[in-house]
């Protein structure tokens, strides 16, 4: 039975979302580049990243492994395909089991804005599920970049005069 929901899943998913952050255009640009800060938003509520690497070049690579609230590990791994900074960054990326296998691929776009001293934010997340568990990770895409938008917000909003 779990089995035949699993597969009743949508295995195709893009969100898009869109946010005015109270931080500068070049602090936003940096909490999306530099792993340190990266690793403290990415990801759902009560998640961490004890693993957050990034090349930030075209070609370069994206490796970040996000650790859930009971400790399970979910390691995502990424191609860095366009940067214009501090305005675009886009790549793809492939979410992996912890024995490494890929349960998704797609990829991200990322674009800043300057609106009045703050920074119009917006994403697009496409993913593709290749196993029957990427089902159940689609359905929570929309949620979990939401609460990432959100901890993003909170930590630049946070961090306002820091330097990029």
């Amino acid at each position: 039975m779990a089995q035949a929901q699993a597969e009743a899943l949508p295995m195709e998913r893009t969100v898009r979302l869109e946010r005015l952050i109270d931080a500068p255009r070049e602090l936003v640009w940096k909490a999306w580049t530099d792993p340190a800060m990266l690793a403290r938003w990415w990801g759902p509520r009560h998640f961490t990243n004890p693993v957050c690497k990034l090349s930030l070049k075209v070609g370069g690579a994206l490796l970040i492994v996000m650790r859930a609230p009971d400790g399970q590990e979910h390691p995502m791994t990424g191609t860095i395909r366009e940067i214009d900074p501090p305005r675009l960054l886009r790549w793809t990326n492939e979410a992996r089991n912890s024995d490494g296998d890929v349960l998704l691929e797609g990829g991200m776009t990322v674009t800043l804005e300057e609106e009045g001293g703050k920074t119009r934010l917006s994403i697009e997340s496409f993913a593709v599920g290749v196993a029957p568990p990427a089902g159940f990770m689609l359905q929570g895409m929309e949620m979990g970049w939401t609460q990432s938008i959100d901890r993003l917000a909170e930590l630049v909003e946070d961090n306002k005069g820091e330097t990029a």
